[in-house]
């Protein structure tokens, strides 16, 4: 492990940019959802009136984890298939795009990634309603778009983005609300800064010692909370070079459980939906075959309990469930020997082409 220019004592006692970052999030979901509510509302009525055929995302990163989230809601929502475009289509390829039937939804948290605006600007160039959720609304993404939405996440110093994952999926989730006018989603996001900070309250410190010296590990989900664990490996590479693999829990069975073995550490994520019986099942059959589990749901058998705030709706009870699990990988990237905020090899945006 590399060496670091803090003792354990300090890493471990000093408040870090991504700690106050993941602290306000409930504030942050709520300064959106009071702030832009104009923006959000126009957005769903200009795809109500495009009725597009299909969705597309364009996004790297923690924002695809986003789009992965959202991609998952639109279709359960209003049946609409959504794909995530490759951008390199256009900053490399340069291929013409045929979009008359299509909405494409960008989203970026600098919105001036050169290969992200340039496929948004193809994508509308081809005929889509463009939407683009940035949390720089002065932003070459921003400006180029049909409906740009400010995520008002505010500034997130920390190069692990959080807050701002969240309010990306709050934004993407309050447009799907009115471009379908579906009243329990929209009751759910009126409460959900509240179920935010009930699940700031969850501990997972449960996964510290077992991921401490961990090697590797993999991260399960179904659906939105597929998305969810895709994020969360994410975050085990950037802020605690931990190698970890997001898997559905459906996917995980057609070869990779052959690696799971006795103490081979397992995280899994399941919210309150359809898919939650799904999960337990593959979750407690790993943990039958000796693996350390650990699984958001009471229904497993052999399985450490991580608790999780219920919010009484599948989309917002999957959101809320990324919340405890920052709080706990900024603890751990600290208790591996990193600082959080600045990961060797990343910067806070990457340009790509």
């Amino acid at each position: 492990m590399p060496a670091t220019h803090e003792t354990e004592d300090e890493s471990m006692t000093d408040i870090t940019n991504m700690r106050r970052e993941i602290d306000e999030i409930p504030e942050a979901a709520a300064r959106l959802l009071d702030g832009q509510s104009a923006a959000l509302a126009a957005a769903g009525r200009a795809l109500a009136e495009k009725d597009p055929a299909v969705v597309v995302t364009i996004a790297r990163g923690s924002s695809d984890h986003a789009s992965l989230f959202l991609k998952y809601a639109i279709e359960l929502t209003v049946g609409i298939p959504v794909a995530s475009l490759g951008p390199s289509l256009a900053s490399i390829y340069g291929a013409k795009l045929r979009m008359n039937k299509a909405a494409a939804i960008s989203v970026s948290q600098s919105g001036k990634s050169p290969d992200i605006v340039a496929l948004a600007k193809a994508a509308r160039d081809g005929g889509a309603l463009s939407l683009a959720l940035v949390n720089t609304i002065a932003s070459p993404l921003a400006e180029m778009a049909d409906q740009p939405i400010d995520i008002a996440a505010g500034p997130e110093k920390a190069v692990a983005a959080t807050k701002s994952y969240v309010n990306s999926i709050v934004a993407g989730l309050a447009v799907l609300a009115e471009w379908s006018g579906d009243a329990a989603l929209k009751a759910a996001l009126a409460k959900l800064p509240d179920d935010l900070a009930k699940a700031l309250a969850c501990d997972w410190s449960a996964l510290i010692a077992p991921l401490k010296d961990a090697q590797s590990l993999y991260v399960l989900g179904r659906g939105p909370s597929f998305a969810i664990a895709s994020e969360a490996s994410l975050k085990c590479k950037e802020t605690s070079e931990l190698h970890a693999e997001a898997y559905s829990s459906a996917e995980v069975m057609h070869g990779p459980v052959s690696l799971v073995e006795p103490r081979f550490p397992v995280i899994a994520f399941a919210a309150r939906d359809k898919a939650e019986d799904s999960v337990v099942k593959i979750a407690s059959g790993m943990a039958k075959k000796g693996a350390s589990v650990f699984l958001s749901s009471e229904r497993g058998e052999g399985t450490v309990l991580l608790p999780h705030v219920a919010t009484g709706h599948p989309l917002t009870d999957a959101l809320a469930l990324i919340v405890p699990y920052y709080s706990v990988i900024e603890k751990l990237s600290r208790a591996r020997g990193f600082n959080p905020d600045a990961p060797a090899a990343l910067n806070k945006v990457t340009e790509t082409e």
